[in-house]
């Protein structure tokens, strides 16, 4: 996983809770804290920050993630270049994930393991898709496609359905209001 995701996690929390929650955080993991945007680092580490803040603020993980996940979706736009005007819409930004930005992370970054949306179905107002990811990370996600909501001011409804039990195959169920 790219520094910069750990990067921005960390100024999240430092301006959510507090630097003594954030160092606190770190220190429990015994994590100096220190990333390059450009490094790569285990996402097992980042889950063990997400579940000690858990602990340390009872906020439950799933939901760190989600905030999480919403607030990253304007820097990860604005790190891809060429994304301005690829897609008007979240449905069309969504359809272009598979399609452009995750090749275009692999050729950034070409150890990068991305996850994958399976497209099931889609209408004007409905996308149906399911998220695939070792990284069990499917809250991360469902922010980022709140996020990506609401850098195109849209309003829309999001149903998860696991489809495994570790939430490594998600259903998301994406509808226009």
């Amino acid at each position: 996983m790219k520094g910069i995701i750990f990067a921005e996690f960390l100024d999240l929390v430092e301006d959510t809770f507090g630097l003594e929650t954030c160092q606190k955080m770190l220190d429990e993991n015994q994590n100096d804290g220190v990333y390059t945007s450009v490094g790569t680092y285990d996402h097992k580490d980042l889950v063990k920050l997400i579940v000690t803040l858990s602990k340390l603020t009872g906020v439950s993980p799933e939901d760190l993630q989600q905030v999480y996940g919403k607030s990253i979706f304007k820097t990860l736009y604005k790190s891809m270049p060429g994304l301005e005007g690829k897609a008007d819409s979240t449905f069309a930004f969504i359809n272009s994930v598979e399609e452009y930005i995750h090749i275009e992370v692999k050729k950034l970054y070409p150890n990068a393991n991305p996850p994958t949306f399976k497209f099931i179905s889609a209408t004007e107002t409905q996308l149906v898709m399911d998220y695939v990811s070792a990284r069990c990370m499917s809250h991360v996600c469902l922010g980022l496609i709140q996020g990506c909501a609401d850098h195109f001011n849209e309003t829309i409804n999001i149903e998860m359905a696991p489809i495994t039990a570790d939430h490594s195959e998600v259903r998301f169920t994406i509808t226009t209001v």
